[in-house]
């Protein structure tokens, strides 16, 4: 009886990584009936991390908390054990915003669902960071946990990273604190050409006037902060949340998905496994750096790995060179790519027999 272990990511915009997961093992069993399964959805710290995190096992504790521009969302995080998992897409996401504003959107919920997370008795935080709304340094983060943000009136500056240019002072007595750990793939500086503005801003509707003012905000907020932090990798992530979490919170930087893989007992489930399958929505350079795939192939060298993709934008050379066996796209059996958004799941099961029809 052949054994596949799957653990594929989410097709960003067409299924979440347990559909793709479920999908390619119907697949596997309606060509190899006998076939053993293990799904494994996993996540890289971005959207998707909680239910990499539920599907592992964890408990998924439902909360309200502040959106990105101060209207309340219902979201929610995962715990288990003393462990909570909070996703920053989940509650200050870009998804979120019915239109952007890239000088006022903030993280002040982030903060709420981990002061939620600790008032249920959670010790630890696994920090997802990704796919943010805003660029505020993680300033709304810290505000929701406690921490006084004050002009030089006294007064608290409003949320936002505009409003950080008009900071003079952070009163941290009533900051609350934990044991967290950052997940995530983005390892850029807080700052500069490669920092969170330049970089992550025009994504989130700003203009170049609007990059050139955040980064000053940004620089600002570091100042006063402290600066030893500034090019720490992952403290531009999520518009410099990461900056807050290292250089406030006392937070660690992990690649997110590291983490993920640990929290779902990844390396557990290889052993006498005949194959691997992973996979996300585009398979092209950016997955090689830091994306969840690229993490599997690492860790499950010694037996073949095959992606599936919606479609497989790298050579099978570079492939090889990477740990991959071999890529299936599904525009390798399905022309039309509007098809491919919108029947997903039906096209992976196919690819995926055709996959057993290749490895098993």
């Amino acid at each position: 009886m052949p054994k596949v272990v799957i653990a594929p990511d989410k097709f960003k915009g067409t299924l979440p990584a347990k559909e793709v997961a479920d999908a390619i093992a119907a697949g596997l069993r309606r060509a190899v009936p006998d076939v053993e399964t293990l799904e494994c959805p996993i996540a890289d710290g971005g959207d998707g991390t909680v239910a990499a995190a539920v599907a592992a096992g964890f408990e998924y504790v439902p909360a309200e908390a502040t959106g990105p521009t101060g209207e309340r969302v219902r979201t929610g995080y995962a715990r288990r054990d003393g462990t909570a998992v909070v996703e920053l897409a989940a509650v200050s996401g870009l998804t979120m915003m019915p239109e952007l504003a890239p000088l006022t959107s903030n993280t002040l919920g982030v903060g709420e669902l981990i002061a939620h997370a600790l008032d249920g008795g959670c010790t630890k935080i696994v920090l997802g960071l990704g796919g943010s709304a805003s660029t505020d340094g993680g300033a709304g983060l810290v505000r929701g946990l406690g921490a006084r943000l004050l002009d030089a009136e006294g007064n608290e500056i409003p949320l936002g990273g505009r409003a950080l240019l008009d900071l003079a002072s952070i009163d941290l007595t009533g900051l609350r604190r934990a044991e967290i750990v950052v997940a995530s793939d983005v390892d850029n500086p807080l700052l500069g050409e490669y920092g969170a503005a330049a970089v992550y801003g025009p994504q989130k509707g700003a203009t170049p006037a609007d990059v050139a003012l955040l980064d000053s905000a940004l620089k600002h907020f570091a100042d006063i902060v402290g600066t030893e932090l500034v090019d720490a990798p992952g403290a531009g992530a999520a518009g410099g949340t990461g900056f807050a979490a290292l250089a406030v919170l006392g937070a660690t930087f992990r690649p997110g998905i590291d983490v993920i893989l640990e929290m779902t007992g990844f390396a557990d489930k290889l052993p006498g496994a005949d194959l691997v399958i992973t996979g996300e929505g585009s398979f092209d350079e950016q997955t090689l750096h830091g994306k969840g795939p690229a993490g599997i192939a690492q860790q499950a060298r010694g037996i073949p790995v095959v992606a599936m993709a919606g479609r497989i934008a790298l050579s099978r050379e570079t492939l090889v060179e990477n740990g991959f066996s071999a890529g299936y796209g599904l525009t390798d059996i399905e022309s039309d790519v509007e098809r491919c958004m919108t029947d997903t799941a039906v096209l992976l099961e196919q690819l995926a027999a055709k996959v057993a029809a290749d490895w098993l």
